[in-house]
């Protein structure tokens, strides 16, 4: 079953009617929150009840926001009445529109940097402290995340660095292979080199003393050193020759 229609009409029994509008204050003034919170509003509900009881709700500093609509109505009516009356163009009404419309925003900023607070009730202050808090959680989660960020650019920028020494490392290593591998071919060389001399060295002194002791015994016997060399050179004929006779013998 559906639920019926209620006759808009005055509810005569007073029990009921007192009933219906605690009902319908709290529905009223629960859908006015939920508009300033979701459109973020500026939203201001003023009721009386029928025994004249205040019941109000503002999303920010209810006097600010009558002064806005006093403003705003009053504006907007002289406006017209001005237009109406001198012809005015309507540029002029919305320049006057955009001026009370920065003003009210240096006035919210002035009151979000803590000044000109006086007015405020206490609702207002836990507004505009809700709306500082959810700021600063905004600004700090920025900043984490920008500080992750470059500490994930440091790491890499790290990464790179210690690469770069690997191979830089590596062609150290190679060079000191190469000077060591030279180093050891100079060695063999020296050594090679100091060898052929002590054996060149060697040859010529025995030949040295070879020909000093020729030249020894052709002096003690009375010949000239030539004719021993040249007695030296017929040795081997003589000696075949003789060898050969003793064969034919």
């Amino acid at each position: 079953m559906g639920r019926g229609k209620i006759e808009i009409k005055k509810i005569e029994n007073v029990n009921s009617r007192q009933v219906t509008f605690s009902k319908r204050r709290g529905g009223l003034l629960k859908k006015a929150k939920e508009l300033a919170v979701l459109c973020d509003a500026q939203v201001a509900v003023i009721i009386f009840s029928g025994t004249g009881k205040l019941y109000e709700f503002a999303s920010s500093c209810m006097e600010h926001i009558l002064a806005r609509y006093n403003q705003n109505r009053g504006s907007q009516l002289g406006a017209v009445d001005q237009a109406e009356n001198q012809h005015e163009p309507a540029a002029t009404i919305e320049i006057d529109s955009l001026k009370n419309e920065i003003e009210k925003l240096h006035l919210m900023h002035r009151r979000m940097m803590g000044k000109e607070l006086e007015e405020l009730t206490y609702n207002d202050l836990h507004n505009l402290e809700q709306q500082l808090t959810e700021g600063i959680l905004s600004v700090k989660d920025r900043k984490e995340k920008l500080l992750l960020e470059q500490m994930e650019r440091s790491k890499q920028q790290e990464m790179k660095i210690v690469q770069q020494n690997e191979a830089l490392l590596e062609k150290i290593e190679e060079l000191r292979e190469h000077a060591r591998l030279n180093s050891n071919e100079n060695r063999l060389i020296n050594i090679v080199s100091k060898d052929c001399c002590r054996s060149s060295s060697n040859s010529m002194h025995e030949c040295r003393s070879g020909k000093e002791g020729a030249s020894d015994t052709s002096l003690r016997l009375g010949i000239s050193p030539a004719t021993v060399v040249s007695e030296a050179r017929k040795m081997p004929k003589l000696e075949n020759g003789s060898k050969s006779a003793m064969l034919v013998d």
